[in-house]
């Protein structure tokens, strides 16, 4: 049963990665939260196929799931999330320069943190994470408190609520482990990914809003550095 649960967490986050990532895309034009989003996708789907083969720690699945874990971790759903959200909440889009770099930025750090890798606690690395998600969380919290103003309060509530949840998993994550849970951490990766799939739905409903409140109040889109340089 405990491993059902994980794969259809999994394959929810893998869906709402994909699905709300490409809305993203499609919808806004926003491809720092639409290749985000799906680059979590994928990292599910790597999962879920290590899993299914076994889960061996010397598979090549394993290293590249490792390499997602950090990506994301370090600068994906930090640095990258916050930078998308802010078309909607300061109107601003980075040049496609910037977009390129930031991606870099984030594979760079998932390659030089796969030193880590392995079942044993790396402090630094681990409150590295901690205080990237710590502030990132800072930023969401404005980011509901915007939510609140514009009058949307249960998007605010239910987006406070998830930031709230990623954020315990980020704590939990490498300094608490999950009383009664296996050698595998079954439980504390089952809600790690459900959490992670309702963040990332409640993230896209929430950007939905203040896109729209944005168009309704007349606010001006968001527009690249490079763009606004030449006005």
């Amino acid at each position: 049963m405990k491993d059902l649960l994980l794969m259809l967490a999994d394959l929810w986050m893998i869906f709402a990665g994909f699905f709300f990532g490409w809305q993203f895309i499609r919808r806004y034009g926003n491809y720092l939260l639409g290749l985000e989003w799906m680059i979590v996708a994928t990292s599910g789907s790597n999962f879920l196929l290590w899993a299914l083969l076994g889960g061996d720690d010397d598979s090549a699945l394993y290293t590249v799931a490792y390499f997602f874990d950090a990506f994301s971790r370090s600068v994906g759903i930090t640095l990258i999330l916050v930078m998308g959200l802010m078309a909607v909440t300061h109107r601003y889009k980075p040049p496609v320069v910037v977009d390129v770099a930031v991606f870099a930025l984030a594979a760079g750090a998932g390659l030089y943190l796969q030193q880590f890798r392995g079942h044993e606690l790396h402090v630094g690395p681990a409150t590295f994470y901690v205080v990237v998600n710590a502030l990132t969380t800072l930023f969401l919290a404005y980011f509901s408190r915007r939510l609140w103003k514009t009058g949307a309060r249960g998007h605010a509530a239910v987006t406070a609520l998830a930031t709230a949840a990623a954020a315990a998993i980020a704590i939990t994550y490498d300094f608490f482990p999950v009383p009664g849970d296996d050698e595998h951490r079954t439980l504390f990766y089952t809600a790690a990914l459900a959490t992670w799939g309702f963040q990332m739905c409640v993230y896209f409903r929430a950007y939905r809003v203040l896109h729209q409140h944005n168009a309704t109040t007349g606010a001006a889109p968001a527009v690249s550095a490079d763009r606004a340089a030449r006005a």
